[in-house]
């Protein structure tokens, strides 16, 4: 696996805090809520009562994923000995054919694989897989390897050749079956996932299926609710467990009637035409993202370049028209998902943080798959706003949505009832060396520009960036002979609209780059990121120095997005800005009127562990604070806003 160890900056400091902080957390959290419980219930090491949703288990796996790639890093004796607990139980509660779903099997014990649309057995299965490919990949053990193995062959021989009704509706299973296939090599799992994925959408009567499945949840849980409430009367000293309230979500009034109507067409499970005619980003988005993710690789893996353009097609659609300025996707709550086009109401934005996760996956792999520069200038541009928001300074506080506007209700949490970004925050954050750099026969494509090391068949490299705070970045190549040629290609922001590149001391000229006509819709358009060829034979000591414009930018939304007229939001580099009340105690950050020409940055040492401020005045002269999005609610509950008048 390709993979740079990070040194110093901004990414180092948040990853030994996901490393020391945050990965612990949220074990006692996964303890406290009963989640880790629930599998000792199934291997009889205790008496108690299942707790959490019915995908609980997926909370679980979704850490030992993370743990597995932060020990990769950070090798702590402490993280390996949970990590060798949890891999032990997993291997009571496995059923000898494999299958392990704690909530039927504690109980519905005689069923499986009966509501695959919404309870979540695939989902669950799949973020197992995706754990034991992790953990092979950073330990070489192969213990849990062992276990997943035996799932996915279960999938394999219960699924194989059936029918449309058989396909999962949430995505995830799809990506650990690929991924499972490319560290085994072993394609009945890449058969199986093609299955599922080539199924999607031609389901006949699916309106039906999904109400008969519905009441048969309904049945299920009433049953459990039953369950409980006798378990309790006789266990006195049972104390479930409470998760703090989940955060608000400001409505639309019609959005009930859309999620319904979503769920019957299908398009909440984006079950609603084949995956060729999925060329608009509906229903939930992050099942929607996890499916196109899905697709790249796929595409990839099996070299099938018809599903390329409904690829190409949807990402075109969702930058234009349905993502917000930070990147976020997601517009409507309850739906958790996307609206119509130009919809993109920064108080109602759901931004839901795995979200933004998922499309950064979707992302890498289409930079793979194209050699495109736009798909890592997204990828840059969501790590920073959409996903970085969701994990708190302190690594034990985080966010499941993320409003551009908030008008107080929204706060970061230690824990959720549905608890599915903390962990995949982690295991994002401890995979970032996978995504700085990928290999071709005869060159080296730098992706992302983070400090780090790595080394590759053709070259040494080092990496020092002073991203996102300064714009200077420095490459070091040391290549493998003493004067070797090969191309090194450098991402080229659409952010930095004035970069400088020395290489070898030798100023290059970079390539023009056509202006799209259409302004994207939230005022953020990756489309002007490019590659720049450096073709040399290269010496030990060679270095390549590049100095990106990190002006303060002032973007705007495109006309056709109601109520965004005479607003503006902040940006300096790949970081977009906000005002939060903390800062700007004496003005209504809601009706303030920004002066533009007089923005100047700051950096602030001794604020939010250090970061670059924007100062400004208003248009009646009231000193304003501009903090980086991603930074806002660390100091408590507060209102903040990303659009200002001006």
């Amino acid at each position: 696996m390709n993979r740079a160890q990070i040194t110093s900056g901004f990414w180092h400091d948040r990853l030994i805090i996901n490393a020391t902080s945050a990965i612990f957390h949220q074990w006692e959290q996964l303890e406290a809520s009963g989640c880790i419980e629930n599998f000792r219930i199934v291997a009889g090491d205790v008496d108690g009562f299942r707790e959490g949703w019915f995908f609980a288990d997926s909370d679980a796996y979704k850490w030992l994923d993370a743990a597995s790639r932060i020990y990769a890093s950070y090798p702590d004796p402490k993280l390996a000995a949970l990590m060798d607990k949890l891999i032990g139980l997993l291997a009571r509660v496995q059923e000898a054919d494999g299958y392990i779903y704690t909530y039927n099997q504690i109980h519905f014990p005689d069923t499986r694989w009966e509501n695959l649309q919404i309870e979540h057995e695939l989902y669950c299965h799949g973020h197992l897989i995706e754990a034991g490919v992790s953990h092979y990949e950073t330990t070489g053990n192969t213990d849990l390897l062992e276990i997943v193995r035996r799932a996915a062959d279960l999938i394999v021989v219960d699924f194989t050749g059936d029918g449309p009704f058989y396909t999962p509706g949430h995505q995830e299973i799809e990506i650990a079956l690929l991924r499972l296939y490319r560290a085994s090599g072993h394609t009945p799992y890449l058969d199986m996932a093609r299955q599922f994925i080539e199924q999607r959408g031609q389901k006949s009567f699916f309106a039906l299926s999904i109400l008969k499945q519905n009441i048969s949840v309904e049945a299920r849980t009433k049953l459990v609710q039953e369950k409980r409430q006798e378990y309790i009367a006789t266990h006195p000293d049972f104390k479930p467990f409470q998760s703090p309230p989940g955060n608000e979500a400001k409505r639309p009034r019609n959005v009930s009637l859309r999620w319904n109507i979503n769920a019957l067409t299908g398009k909440y499970f984006q079950q609603h035409t084949p995956v060729r005619k999925q060329t608009v980003p509906v229903g939930h988005s992050v099942r929607f993202a996890y499916l196109e993710t899905a697709i790249a690789m796929l595409a990839r893996e099996s070299d099938d370049k018809t599903l390329i353009p409904a690829l190409e097609q949807v990402w075109e659609h969702m930058v234009t028209r349905r993502m917000y300025v930070t990147g976020g996707i997601g517009s409507l709550p309850a739906l958790e998902g996307f609206g119509n086009d130009y919809e993109l109401d920064p108080e109602y934005a759901y931004a839901e943080t795995c979200a933004a996760l998922a499309s950064i996956f979707w992302n890498w792999e289409m930079g793979l798959l194209t050699r495109e520069a736009k798909y890592s200038d997204l990828f840059e541009w969501q790590l920073y706003n959409a996903a970085a928001v969701g994990m708190g300074l302190d690594g034990k506080s985080y966010f499941y949505n993320n409003p551009l506007t908030c008008r107080s209700g929204v706060i970061r949490q230690p824990w959720y009832a549905v608890p599915c970004c903390p962990s995949n925050l982690s295991r994002t954050w401890a995979d970032i060396g996978k995504y700085i750099y990928s290999q071709t026969d005869d060159a080296i494509e730098i992706h992302q520009f983070i400090s780090s090391q790595f080394s590759t068949e053709l070259a040494d490299f080092e990496i020092h960036s002073d991203l996102p705070w300064k714009g200077k970045s420095t490459i070091k190549v040391t290549p493998s002979k003493a004067s070797e040629r090969f191309s090194i290609n450098l991402r080229i922001p659409g952010w930095s609209s004035d970069t400088h590149v020395l290489c070898a001391g030798e100023v290059m000229e970079l390539p023009s780059i056509p202006r799209s006509s259409d302004t994207a819709a939230g005022g953020y358009d990756p489309r002007q990121g490019q590659w720049l060829s450096l073709q040399c034979d290269w010496k030990a000591g060679d270095r390549i120095d590049i100095e990106f414009d990190m002006s303060i930018k002032i973007r705007k939304a495109h006309p056709k997005v109601k109520g965004h007229q005479g607003k503006v939001v902040v940006s300096r580099g790949p970081i977009v800005y906000c005002l939060e009340n903390i800062d700007n105690p004496d003005v209504d950050i809601f009706t303030i009127q920004l002066d533009v020409s007089t923005l100047t940055e700051i950096f602030a040492s001794d604020l939010l562990g250090g970061t670059m401020i924007i100062k400004a005045s208003s248009i009646d002269s009231k000193t304003l604070t501009f903090i980086p999005y991603f930074l806002w609610g660390n100091r408590g509950e507060s209102n903040m806003t990303v659009w200002v008048n001006a």
